[in-house]
């Protein structure tokens, strides 16, 4: 994909960005060499190659799914100024 000045000026526009031309033409540069790289990746040959979550072999350490503290949903609601089936009532604020 080739990018033109024009190009990465009305990126900045829609990106409510103010770049002067000099910036532009560095911008252009550094973007070239952005999809330059990604044509190249995707010039890759990648049949065969299991997509992977991340780049390392990382697993991840599991706990036992289990209750570790008691349930105060009664003691929290007794103090609570209104309540309704297990619910905290609120007022109403928008209308």
């Amino acid at each position: 994909m080739t990018l033109a000045l024009a190009d990465v000026k009305r990126i900045a526009h829609l990106a409510r960005i103010e770049v002067s031309d000099q910036e532009a033409a560095e911008y252009l540069k550094q973007l070239s060499g952005i999809f330059a790289l990604v044509e190249e990746m995707q010039a890759v040959d990648t049949t065969g190659v299991e997509p992977m979550a991340h780049a390392q072999e990382v697993t991840q350490r599991l706990r036992q799914d289990a209750v570790t503290e008691a349930d105060l949903r009664a003691q929290f609601q007794a103090v609570a100024p209104q309540t309704e089936n297990g619910l905290y009532l609120v007022p109403k604020v928008i209308e």
